[in-house]
């Protein structure tokens, strides 16, 4: 299937180079990312369209029969431009759906004022990437019970996808502890995405995610070779309007939807 959306299309190809099964249709694509299943969007089907009102009753099925033994059902809508009709027809009991703001940017404007408080430089070691786990909960705000396990599975894929040349995570330290830090990698077609920006709780606003932008938005065009930006955020964050004033503007809408539900016992 050829993917149109530029969030959804940068999604597949990090995730393919960190090491997910990215299986493609003629009208959905199904990814598998078989040592994390608990990462709902590295097991998840990638649909052309939102299903149509008749098929929504066997949505949940279709997603079980192709992605078996999962404590989730997630799906994506390759429709960058899909309306609130087609949003409204996905908000059905068992059926979380959200629409992220997709920006893009050619440049990333350096932030107004200067950020001295913390050294920003790339994550290396493992002492770097065990603080990047730990960063990840202080900032999962209402995560279950196993999100530890979950986080510390995706920074070794994030390292993993680092170290084989792909791009880099950036962190702005204070000495030695991680205060804030984002990902920028290559995705094909002169494209760049950034990754999970996150400040820890006792070090917001500071300016720390704005020089965090800026110093891994260079580096994508420079070192990276890069000539486009892309970053998907919620649109109802407050950090919107940081990635806003950075010189990112609105180009597409990513639709996703959730259903939970409980495995079988074996």
């Amino acid at each position: 299937m050829e993917v149109l959306s530029l969030a959804w299309r940068t999604d597949l190809a990090l995730l393919a180079q960190s090491g997910s099964e990215v299986e493609h249709h003629p009208a959905y694509v199904v990814v598998r990312t078989p040592g994390n299943p608990t990462f709902r969007w590295g097991n998840f089907v990638l649909l052309r369209r939102t299903p149509l009102l008749r098929d929504l009753p066997g949505l949940a099925d279709r997603v079980e029969a192709l992605l078996p033994g999962l404590g989730h059902h997630a799906v994506g809508i390759d429709d960058p431009a899909a309306g609130r009709e087609d949003v409204e027809r996905l908000r059905r009991p068992g059926w979380r759906v959200a629409v992220d703001a997709v920006l893009t940017a050619d440049a990333v404007l350096p932030p107004r004022r200067e950020q001295r408080s913390a050294v920003v430089r790339a994550l290396v070691g493992d002492a770097d990437w065990a603080q990047k786990v730990a960063l990840d909960l202080a900032c999962a705000e209402g995560a279950g019970p196993d999100h530890d396990v979950f986080a510390t599975r995706r920074a070794a894929a994030e390292r993993a996808t680092v170290e084989a040349g792909h791009g880099a995570w950036f962190g702005a330290f204070d000495g030695e502890r991680l205060l804030a830090g984002l990902g920028i990698f290559r995705a094909g077609d002169g494209l760049a995405r950034f990754q999970t920006v996150q400040t820890h709780p006792e070090a917001r606003r500071r300016g720390l995610a704005q020089a965090l932008l800026h110093h891994a938005g260079a580096h994508a065009l420079g070192e990276l070779g890069a000539r486009r930006l892309v970053l998907v955020a919620d649109p109802d964050h407050h950090a919107l309007d940081l990635y806003l004033g950075a010189g990112f503007v609105r180009t597409e809408s990513q639709v996703s939807a959730e259903g939970l539900r409980t495995p079988a016992r074996p």
